[in-house]
């Protein structure tokens, strides 16, 4: 049933659709099409009836429907007004065996990011993890995460703000001198010794988020005054998601030109040592590479901090 009115909406989205042509093309009576259609008009879609048939003139301002209405990406939306964790409902899915589904939530009680910190996910934000089944070896898997943060990135600016990349993937905006938090990214994964069963891509968006829901090292769209629609940013991301991981030898390229991190001094906190120097480069799949006083170094993960310049 929510396949068939998936159909429906696909076909309108390409504009006018006469009732007849519409039942033909997704083999179902024209009863049927009456039905979707309405269940459509109850779930906020306006539809109205021309005599060039079917047509949508009006799409709610948010929800699984209206984020896979126009999206130019092979996503199923599963959608969730409130939610532990999308993360943890991905994972799910994962399991159970599904791929290119993004679970997308108004809210979140159980949010977490990177070392297992709290993510605030009030109402007004992008909670998105999308599942995916990439034919990689496991040692690759984290370019999905550079991916995701190109992505988010994008999607920032594209509602008009300057927003770069910390590594590995915390999309960040200057503000007042100092730079504040407007997307973060968790990745998880399972596989095989050599090769990747599935990847889900968490990701948290402060978009139409009231900065008293905010904690004071973050920001988000609404208050920077840039465009927090956010049915638009979730349409941004997918599409740019999909777009780098159809080309993965571009993601590398599209991070350095969005980073904030490199030819800045840094720390990184490894979990067993720390690590400072001038940031030089990244190295697939998303090594980040440290000029230190003894040499450079390849740094696989751990948690990285902006030093002020000597």
């Amino acid at each position: 049933m929510q396949e068939t009115r998936r159909r429906v909406l696909d076909a309108l989205a390409e504009g006018p659709v006469p009732g007849p042509e519409l039942a033909e093309r997704l083999d179902v009576s024209r009863a049927a099409v009456w039905k979707h259609v309405e269940a459509l008009r109850e779930a906020g879609f306006g539809i109205e009836s021309t005599d060039a048939g079917y047509r949508v003139i009006e799409v709610p301002a948010y929800g699984g429907l209206a984020v896979e209405f126009g999206l130019d990406a092979p996503f199923t939306v599963e959608y969730h007004e409130e939610i532990d964790s999308t993360n943890r409902r991905a994972r799910e899915l994962a399991v159970e065996g599904a791929s290119d589904v993004a679970v997308l939530a108004g809210a979140q009680t159980g949010g977490r990011g990177r070392l297992d910190r709290e993510w605030s996910s009030p109402p007004g934000g992008v909670y998105l993890s999308v599942v995916c089944r990439p034919d990689l070896p496991t040692a690759h898997a984290p370019v999905y995460t550079l991916a995701a943060a190109v992505a988010a990135t994008r999607a920032a600016r594209e509602a008009g703000v300057d927003a770069g990349i910390k590594w590995p993937n915390d999309v960040l905006v200057p503000v007042g001198g100092e730079e504040r938090k407007l997307v973060g990214i968790l990745t998880e994964m399972e596989g095989e010794a050599d090769r990747v069963s599935w990847v889900l891509v968490g990701t948290g968006a402060n978009v139409d988020v009231p900065a008293s829901e905010l904690p004071g090292t973050a920001t988000s769209l609404r208050e920077l005054g840039a465009d927090a629609d956010r049915r638009a940013f979730a349409q941004r991301y997918l599409r740019a998601f999909e777009d780098l991981r159809s080309a993965p030898d571009s993601i590398l390229p599209a991070w350095r030109e969005h980073t904030l991190t490199l030819g800045r001094r840094v720390r990184v906190e490894t979990g067993s040592e720390v690590i400072e120097g001038e940031a030089v480069d990244v190295a697939f799949p998303g090594a980040l590479l440290v000029e230190t006083d003894t040499g450079e170094r390849r740094v696989p993960a751990g948690d990285c901090e902006h030093l002020r310049p000597i």
